[in-house]
């Protein structure tokens, strides 16, 4: 006889209850038949797992051990249930897209109202993730879609240009830079400047840019990510220069944008599996992004007001 779900199932509860009355409550059974499923488990895997005293089961470390095992099985359990029931739940399909979070925060939300109003019954499963656990798992063709920053395809994926535009500078309400209508590099010398993380290959593009400009920043904050960034020029501590989908979605809302004379391009691209079964609704989640890139870059050509 081998180690059965059952005697998983009864030495767990009897860990979470910390006694056999407690572990035939959480099953449903009697004490007895818990009982009899211990010492059966005791048995076949030749573990001693709890010592008695006086009435008492005190777990050894043996049954600790054990229970770091069960607990991992659990999980994998209880994910397997979880997409059974987005499966039911989606029974007309579901598409699953990974991106940076950036993307989940400003282009995604009105795609996906778009998408959702001419697909009612398709499902949605959005992951952000950072680089380069995103490359990663797009190239283990665990999503249908994938947007990256990078124009270095990840491994198996096929990869189209979304979106492209140049880079940004925010300002806070009242600064005297938003009297001009174009920023040059000149413009920021010795301007308190919040700038991204120095692993960031926008802001190494940008700080070789200054440099070579002999343009010294002061620069007061440094930040991870973009949206921090918005939030301590609103703030008024300082000005930056950040990818224009953070700057649009921001904009009016204590801050304003102002176009560089420097051009470095910020670009977007749509990441699609090679070996992941494709579907018509997929193609037309691609259609959605697109024409909402298309109209990101209309309102960029409009002007910073």
């Amino acid at each position: 006889m081998a180690i059965s779900l059952r005697h998983i199932e009864v030495f767990r509860a009897i860990m979470q209850a910390g006694s056999v009355t407690g572990a035939a409550r959480l099953l449903f059974t009697s004490q007895p038949t818990v009982s009899r499923e211990l010492a059966r488990l005791e048995a076949l895997s030749g573990l001693c797992l709890f010592d008695r005293e006086g009435g008492r089961l005190l777990p050894t470390a043996q049954a600790m051990l054990l229970l770091e095992e069960v607990e991992r099985a659990y999980v994998g359990l209880e994910r397997i249930n979880s997409v059974a029931q987005s499966i039911r739940r989606f029974e007309h399909g579901q598409l699953s897209l990974s991106c940076l979070p950036l993307f989940s925060q400003t282009l995604l939300p009105q795609v996906c109202k778009h998408f959702q109003a001419q697909h009612p019954g398709i499902g949605l499963s959005i992951t952000a993730q950072e680089s380069p656990l995103l490359e990663e798992s797009l190239s283990a063709q665990r999503y249908d879609l994938g947007l990256t920053e990078s124009e270095h395809l990840p491994r198996g994926t096929q990869g189209e240009l979304l979106f492209c535009a140049d880079m940004v500078c925010i300002l806070p309400e009242g600064h005297r830079l938003l009297a001009k209508a174009q920023l040059s590099l000149e413009d920021f010398r010795g301007e308190n400047f919040i700038n991204l993380s120095g692993l960031d290959i926008y802001r190494q593009t940008l700080d070789e840019h200054f440099r070579q400009a002999g343009v010294d920043r002061r620069v007061v904050i440094e930040t991870t990510n973009a949206a921090s960034v918005c939030a301590m020029v609103r703030q008024q501590l300082g000005v930056a220069i950040i990818n224009p989908l953070s700057a649009m979605e921001e904009a009016g809302r204590g801050l304003a944008i102002r176009p560089i004379e420097l051009s470095v391009p910020y670009r977007v691209m749509l990441i699609r599996p090679d070996y992941r079964p494709s579907s018509s609704f997929v193609e037309s989640f691609c259609v959605a992004l697109r024409s909402a890139a298309r109209q990101l870059l209309e309102a960029l050509a409009s002007g910073p007001d």
